[in-house]
């Protein structure tokens, strides 16, 4: 793993490898020498210029890149195509976005929630109920995470509606399931 995607699952009192989920001693975390030996030899087109860069450096020269900040002002913003005058259903139940558990920050989607808690209460040591689990169907509104960070990074690095199909009931799920592995092997 990169020092980034390292740096939040050391932030928690008792570490668990991102991967494997295994407890490990963040002092005896070592730097993979041939990975980083590939990443200085390897070079890459630069997305904007076409200059080809090593790509352990590539991260630094796409943001300084002026081509690549021209292409990124011209991409287009989302805009609506035009305004409705329908009511938003107010039975359907918001699954995109969530309010922070510690400070009420609103509107923030999946990544977005894990990113700000990791950055502003990670040293926060109240028990929380997970806004994300508590809006899906089986989720419990009143269920506290003994360990909230730690739920967050390993339960919440994907999006559920990748996964689930909230039309079905939890046995046509499992059947599903089953009929695809079944014609998988």
């Amino acid at each position: 793993f990169c020092g980034e995607c390292l740096q939040p699952c050391l932030q928690v009192p008792s570490p668990l490898c991102p991967l494997c989920r295994m407890p490990f001693d963040p002092k005896k975390v070592e730097k993979a020498s041939s990975v980083e030996k590939q990443l200085s030899s390897y070079k890459a087109p630069c997305r904007g210029c076409s200059k080809k860069v090593t790509l352990a450096k590539m991260r630094s020269h796409v943001s300084s890149c002026t081509k690549v900040q021209e292409q990124m002002a011209n991409c287009p913003k989302f805009v609506p195509v035009v305004p409705t005058s329908q009511p938003i259903p107010s039975n359907i139940p918001n699954r995109s976005t969530f309010v922070c558990p510690y400070c009420g920050a609103r509107n923030l989607d999946q990544q977005e929630l894990v990113k700000h808690c990791m950055e502003n209460h990670c040293n926060n040591p109240n028990k929380v109920v997970c806004p994300v689990c508590s809006a899906m169907p089986w989720g419990d509104t009143s269920y506290k995470s003994a360990n909230f960070f730690q739920h967050l990074l390993h339960r919440h690095k994907f999006s559920y509606d990748t996964f689930v199909d909230y039309n079905i009931d939890e046995e046509a799920a499992l059947q599903a399931a089953l009929a695809l592995s079944l014609s998988e092997n």
